[in-house]
């Protein structure tokens, strides 16, 4: 009796990297960087690319996604002195991050990738656009500049990668976006990725893609190696709350989100105060303070990043042992993304939020978004102005919201809510 030919993607999981058929020097750079099994999203994304098909990409965040378009990208590339593929992402942090994946990943391949965004000099982008990059990495309004200026070439363009497009929505450059495609060859291959499809980026998908190949990998939902908790407190404790926390636990690497600029800065003062080694990352801070915050956070020179959800999307920071909500973030895919910066790789991480009055409406959707009711905790040997209220774990659909009271005059006093 024949034996039964088992499904591709599991001889791939059983056989790794090697069974993609990607090129010998892909494989030895992926080896170097110590990956031996692919991902789900590069198990499906990787095939579809390398044939040469457009493809619509949505995965939770740190599953490898960059990984999944640079890889078979780089396959086909060689030294043509020709801009061959160009990726857009929203920020210049993940540009940046995108550009160095491209670099490692092509490390032992003649392919020359450069790095195109605002906030800095046009100087070297200007000598780097000057040798012709296989590669070009950038944000829109930057690369706009630049191809006003004839300094980019997108004639022999093969391969559009449109990255964060919800992100790039949210930011306004939706506009920017159509037109650099618009100066794009008709004849190519496109890849958009989005975490979510609302109706402005199915009509730019739509218009940009030819019959794609779709790959869904749960973008919507958080990491199951993530532990999540509720910490109910007065608006005026919350900064009290957050260093015992701190304190309390074996933190060694906190990405902490504000809501403002103003807030994240003010959080860092404090924390300075109290001897805590900590960067701050908001669109307010020049490039080189960003790049610095962000390189020392990656090495543990700063064990706390407070930011802005400026750091909440693709940031590659492998190894964040917590990220806590210091304001509860107003949109429920907000949360995920915020979160999305720890447990990956399913690696374990927790999520912490501090939920003050008011904030029931945000709370209740984010559980309806995820799918579960998240536990309400109370740090012991904390002095509390009042007593946190725990309710009973419940259904989310059925959920009342009694977790934590909104009645000004008990907090101000102290006094526990009968």
């Amino acid at each position: 009796m024949e034996k039964e030919e088992s499904h591709p993607e599991e001889s791939v999981r059983r056989n790794g990297f090697s069974s993609l058929g990607l090129r010998e020097e892909l494989l030895r750079a992926v080896t170097e960087k110590g990956y031996t099994e692919p991902t789900e999203i590069q198990i499906k994304a990787i095939p579809i690319i390398l044939s040469g098909r457009d493809l619509t990409g949505t995965s939770q965040t740190g599953t490898g996604k960059t990984a999944a378009f640079a890889l078979p990208i780089l396959h086909r590339l060689s030294r043509f002195r020709e801009t061959r593929c160009l990726v857009l992402e929203p920020t210049r942090e993940l540009a940046q991050q995108v550009s160095e994946q491209f670099s490692i990943y092509g490390k032992f391949i003649d392919v020359f990738t450069t790095l195109v965004h605002g906030g800095v000099g046009y100087g070297n982008q200007l000598k780097d656009l000057s040798r012709k990059p296989e590669v070009v990495v950038a944000t829109p309004g930057r690369l706009l500049d630049h191809m006003g200026q004839g300094n980019v070439n997108l004639k022999k363009l093969d391969c559009l990668v449109l990255d964060e497009v919800d992100r790039m929505l949210d930011m306004g450059f939706l506009p920017d976006v159509r037109r650099i495609v618009g100066r794009c060859p008709r004849k190519r291959q496109t890849l958009l990725f989005s975490a979510t499809v609302p109706d402005e980026i199915q009509a730019l998908a739509s218009w940009v893609l030819h019959r794609p190949e779709k790959v869904d990998v749960g973008a919507s939902a958080p990491a199951e190696t993530v532990s999540h908790a509720i910490y109910p407190v007065d608006n005026r404790q919350k900064f009290d709350l957050l260093l015992a926390l701190l304190k309390k636990d074996q933190f060694q690497s906190v990405l902490i989100f504000c809501r403002t600029k103003a807030g994240a800065d003010a959080i860092a003062r404090w924390l300075q105060a109290a001897k805590q080694s900590v960067a701050t990352m908001h669109s307010n801070r020049s490039q080189s303070e960003r790049n610095e915050a962000l390189a020392g956070f990656k090495k543990g020179t700063y064990e706390v990043l407070v930011a802005t959800d400026i750091a909440s999307r693709g940031i590659d920071i492998a190894d964040v042992s917590h990220v806590i909500n210091y304001d509860i973030p107003h949109n429920p895919e907000d949360y995920v993304h915020r979160i999305g910066r720890t447990g990956r790789m399913y690696r374990d991480g927790d999520a912490v939020t501090l939920f003050c009055a008011g904030e029931s409406d945000q709370l209740r959707a984010i559980e309806r978004f995820i799918g579960k009711t998240i536990k309400r905790e109370k740090l012991e040997d904390f002095e509390y102005a009042w007593s946190p209220i725990l309710e009973e774990e419940k259904p989310v659909a059925r959920r009342r919201n009694r977790g934590f009271h909104s009645d000004s005059r008990s907090a101000r006093s102290g006094r526990r809510r009968r």
